[in-house]
């Protein structure tokens, strides 16, 4: 396979971190590290999106975006890739069901902030997603409750793994998720763009932060 379709072996579990990385930041770092520990996890997956066309004010060129990723999340088991756009998918339910089709001997488990979880129902084709792969809830400053009383939380409430049995997610056979708390900082993507940090000059340099698929 070409970089843009990553090597994955039979039987992994493969952790998937989808956004915008608009900027990528320490962050996105310190999550992609908690759930690899976390989740039970042999890799994961940058999935950073192309971006809508539509929108008048987009995120920074894909490739600014790539290459800052690349720049800043240095781990063996981990590899950012631009899957979605050779995917040509445009939802997170359709880029599932297309890794799901494309590797079907590895064992997948969607990661998300639990800022996402909280307006998760309103994602298009949410339960598809639950239904299909395990999901694994990272836990930032001030989100917890809106997270654990989402609709989406209360709807799978009986498929919930316990967080001190998190290691088992990635085994688990959907629908299955788990919350875990972790230490976060608040700082966001968007601030970093709201200060000026974020352009051309700075795609290498890496950033600080901490929110999650931004």
């Amino acid at each position: 396979m070409s970089d843009n379709f990553p090597f994955a072996r039979a039987g992994q579990s493969i952790g998937l971190l989808g956004g915008s990385f608009d900027p990528p930041h320490r962050g996105h770092v310190h999550i992609t590290h908690q759930a690899l520990a976390r989740f039970g996890l042999d890799r994961v997956w940058w999935l950073v999106s192309p971006g809508n066309p539509l929108k008048a004010h987009g995120p920074a060129p894909l490739d600014q975006r790539m290459g800052a990723s690349r720049a800043i999340m240095q781990h063996p088991r981990v590899q950012v890739t631009n899957i979605e756009t050779r995917l040509s998918t445009r939802i997170t339910a359709e880029t599932i069901a297309a890794l799901v089709e494309r590797y079907p001997w590895v064992r997948f488990v969607w990661l998300m902030g639990a800022d996402n979880l909280a307006q998760f129902h309103r994602w298009q084709d949410w339960r598809y997603i639950m239904d299909t792969v395990p999901v694994g809830v990272l836990a930032r400053p001030g989100d917890r409750i809106s997270a654990r009383m989402s609709p989406a939380a209360r709807a799978y409430a009986r498929y919930r793994i316990p967080g001190r049995a998190s290691h088992l997610l990635a085994q688990a056979t959907a629908p299955a998720w788990c919350f875990v708390n972790v230490p976060m900082v608040a700082i966001s993507s968007s601030a970093i763009r709201a200060r000026g940090d974020w352009s051309a000059s700075q795609a290498g340099r890496g950033q600080t932060g901490g929110k999650n698929h931004e």
